[in-house]
């Protein structure tokens, strides 16, 4: 994601995490999806669109009546966004105060032990 954007809301994170499971999509496709799970107004829906839009998350098929979306940045490349974003703000740019706060007191020995796996697999990319 470039640097000068913004990470999206909470509300456009949500958003983009549907339109990543059937994009292409109108506008109504994706609010059907919405209203399923909240009670929102379509005009909502409509806007969010239009404002990621103009941040440059989504990008526009306007050549049908109903304007097409799909996103430009895919679920991944959002994800390392929002997680720099919140390593500098929260963390000082530490992602040893990072981990070690995301694994706190409740990590099971299973999920220990992946992390060991991908530690080790990333130290031997190192080498």
């Amino acid at each position: 994601m470039d640097k000068n954007k913004t990470v999206p809301t909470a509300a456009e994170l949500e958003l983009l995490k549907i339109l990543w499971g059937m994009e292409p999509a109108t506008v109504r496709q994706v609010h059907e999806a919405v209203i399923s799970r909240h009670n929102a107004a379509y005009t909502t829906t409509l806007k969010m669109f239009q404002i990621m839009h103009e941040k440059g998350f989504v990008r526009r098929d306007e050549s049908t009546r109903a304007h097409v979306y799909t996103a430009i940045y895919s679920q991944e490349q959002t994800q390392s966004s929002i997680i720099k974003d919140m390593l500098a703000k929260a963390f000082g740019g530490s992602k040893f105060d990072l981990v070690v706060r995301a694994l706190g007191d409740s990590t099971s020995s299973d999920e220990i032990a992946e992390i060991r796996q991908l530690l080790d697999s990333l130290e031997k990319k190192q080498k």
